[in-house]
């Protein structure tokens, strides 16, 4: 499974304060940390940490850049951000994200085809987040075919069926699992699954958290995710996924197979 550090996200106060410091090595730190727990990608967040997140968003992907060729998601609402961070990546990107939205697609799905990335949508539109997974498919089917008639291949799309907090949407849970496992059906080859796991817990008490995420992680890899956009750094989490994975038969089994999976 594609584990995408999110913890680079001016969201979260110690990557706000390192945005407006300039503190390259405290994001450096935070990029190679990411990596060294099992993620293999790093999603880019400027969040509200900047006046002009254009050069926020530029000096952010160079100081990553400078110790790490691990692919990045742009991640940003922005078309002026998102090519600026595309524009300096070393290695092939992902675009954080587009969505059923015609006007979306048709930008975002042209600066994936001039950079080469692989982009996240989001199975929603603006009528809002679907309540069930026949929503979901629908949309992630209209976002199929907007790629597939602008010659991106389907390999290259990961559909995000976008799962909302347990304390709020419960019943939405389960809808979110059977898009993961039907989303495959749409086309040959198959769009990619992914999920902004941390949704599931938001709003959950602290001491909760972590036992929904990893749960639905589970969950969500039985049913066939194929990535997802977490803490990397927390370690049980990881230790989750890659357990589940193995229990799924997609790494072979060894006694040390926590450690192999983080060192391949």
């Amino acid at each position: 499974m594609l584990i995408i550090g999110e913890r680079i996200n001016g969201m979260f106060k110690d990557v706000a304060e390192a945005i407006k410091k300039k503190d390259k090595t405290a994001i450096q730190d935070l990029a190679k940390k990411q990596l060294s727990c099992g993620a293999s990608a790093l999603d880019v967040n400027v969040g509200p940490a900047s006046d002009d997140p254009k050069k926020a968003m530029e000096w952010l992907v160079k100081v990553i850049t400078e110790v790490t060729d691990a692919p990045l998601a742009i991640d940003t609402t922005n078309k002026n951000v998102m090519e600026a961070g595309l524009a300096l990546c070393k290695s092939k990107p992902i675009i954080n994200s587009a969505n059923a939205n015609q006007e979306k697609m048709d930008s975002l799905f042209a600066l994936a085809k001039k950079y080469k990335a692989s982009i996240i949508a989001l199975t929603m539109d603006k009528a809002g987040i679907p309540k069930d997974a026949d929503g979901r498919l629908e949309l992630a089917m209209k976002i199929v075919a907007s790629a597939m008639e602008r010659d991106i291949n389907t390999s290259e799309l990961y559909i995000d069926a976008v799962i909302l907090p347990v304390n709020v949407a419960q019943f939405q849970a389960k809808e979110v699992l059977r898009a993961i496992r039907e989303v495959k059906l749409l086309s040959d080859p198959a769009p990619k699954t992914i999920l902004g796991l941390s949704n599931v817990s938001q709003g959950a008490p602290a001491g909760r958290k972590g036992l929904i995420n990893r749960t639905f992680l589970s969950m969500a890899i039985a049913s066939g995710l194929d990535a997802a956009i977490m803490d990397a750094t927390d370690a049980e989490l990881s230790n989750t996924a890659i357990t589940a994975e193995l229990l799924m038969e997609k790494q072979l089994y060894c006694d040390s197979y926590l450690d192999a999976y983080k060192k391949s």
